[in-house]
């Protein structure tokens, strides 16, 4: 007897009004759809319970749309299941969280029926799986993006070619750890895991960024209606920009060329796919997670940041075209943008609550953690606690959100991930998600 059946369905979640794109500083409604975007659902089913690992292609599912998806679910029967909702992390894709600019309250309904469809299309005819494993390794796509500077701090992005960069601060995760289910009939789910942000396309245009490239490029090379989810690893201090050379890393032409080298790299793994055992089981966790410890040192730069440009706006016209290299670069606008959400998170403290989710195949595991944790995060859970199985990492888990969970030693440094505006979490979430991962594994 088979001790997992499975089964897996897609719609497509183009938005059908004008509303903005998530991922920058500036408010960018879109102009027209490059690729489509789409929310993809693989059921499991074991002897001891059901799983959905659901994944969008937005920059995350933010708790409202995590909480429409679980009420959706309940009325439809399906409040027994084990929920792993991820995302792309796509910065040309809708935005989804509520208060930012371009944000349309009739796309989070919209995206959510579509995805109740292909929840039922999924659980209507579950079939017995067989399980494969392998793991690829692609290093030329991702690059640790804080950096050592000649000035004894840490910069993120700091520039391409730029005299005053040391080292990166940290490591890359290059493995791509992947597992693959069929069932006799023919249907082929592969699922993979890949440590980098989905931001290279830039512009105003709708599209899934290098995942999408990925996964089409990839389904070419499977049976007929197969489905490939790409998940993304921990990557909160990951990205593509290449410093050590010139030119432009964001366009359309970029996203296709990391795409196509991603692709590459799993492609040329396919048979090397081992056959494996089978035994599944899935849960979930919730805790709680503190907010931001601000010192007095962070606030009184803070007022100091505040009184010296007091002159200085900061608004839609302000911001537009800012990146993470205006931050490095010590922008004044930008340093007064970081200094007002400094001062508004010590005015008005916040806590967080959170879920981690375990789908365990017995030689091969999916772990979801919340919001963007750092590379080394993803590689402790992978190689330590998760160590013998095909281990893979998925991202903004169940709701939580985006912002980051630095390494308690990256604080202190320099590098906007560490402010409380990208991370106004405990200076210890990245060891809370540890604890968590364990017992959770434990269990």
């Amino acid at each position: 007897m088979c001790s997992l059946k499975f089964n897996y369905a897609r719609r497509t979640i183009n938005p059908p009004m004008k509303m903005g794109l998530a991922g920058y500083f500036n408010t960018r409604i879109w102009e027209k759809v490059l690729d489509d975007l789409e929310v993809r659902v693989a059921a499991f089913q074991g002897e001891t319970g059901r799983a959905l690992l659901i994944q969008y292609d937005l920059i995350t599912c933010p708790p409202p749309m995590f909480a429409m998806l679980k009420d959706a679910l309940k009325q439809n029967g399906l409040d027994d299941v084990t929920l792993l909702v991820t995302a792309t992390h796509c910065h040309t894709a809708p935005e989804v969280r509520i208060g930012r600019g371009g944000y349309c309250e009739d796309y989070l309904p919209f995206a959510v029926e579509k995805t109740l469809e292909a929840c039922r299309e999924a659980l209507a005819s579950l079939e017995d799986a067989a399980m494969e494993r392998t793991m690829v390794m692609e290093s030329r796509c991702c690059f640790n993006r804080r950096f050592w500077m000649k000035n004894g701090e840490v910069a993120t992005n700091p520039g391409k070619l730029n005299p005053d960069i040391v080292r990166p601060e940290g490591e890359i995760d290059p493995e791509i750890p992947m597992l693959r289910f069929r069932s006799s009939s023919g249907k082929e789910l592969v699922l993979l895991s890949i440590s980098n942000h989905a931001d290279t396309t830039g512009g105003n245009d709708v599209s899934g960024d290098w995942p999408s490239w990925t996964r089409r490029l990839v389904e070419k090379e499977l049976s007929a209606g197969a489905m490939v989810m790409p998940l993304i690893g921990c990557s909160g201090d990951i990205n593509h920009f290449d410093v050590s050379v010139a030119g432009d890393q964001t366009e359309p032409a970029e996203a296709e060329r990391i795409g196509k080298c991603y692709a590459e790299a799993v492609i040329s793994a396919l048979p090397k796919f081992k056959p494996a055992s089978i035994t599944f089981s899935c849960r979930s966790k919730g805790f709680d997670m503190p907010g931001r410890e601000i010192s007095d040192e962070e606030l009184a730069e803070a007022h100091e940041i505040m009184e010296k440009f007091a002159d200085i706006e900061f608004n839609q016209d302000t911001a537009k075209n800012l990146t993470a290299e205006d931050f490095a670069k010590k922008s004044p606008v930008v340093l007064k943008y970081f200094a007002a959400n400094l001062l508004s998170l010590a005015a008005n403290p916040k806590s967080f609550h959170f879920e981690i989710s375990y789908l365990d195949f017995g030689a091969g595991a999916v772990m979801g953690v919340p919001c963007e944790p750092f590379v080394a995060t993803g590689l402790l859970i992978r190689r330590e606690y998760l160590c013998g199985k095909t281990a893979l990492i998925a991202i903004l888990n169940n709701g939580s959100g985006t912002g980051y969970f630095p390494n308690s030693w990256n604080y202190g440094r320099g590098g906007y991930e560490t402010t409380p505006r990208s991370n106004p979490f405990s200076i210890h979430a990245a060891g809370i998600v540890l604890k968590e991962a364990q017992e959770i594994i434990n269990s």
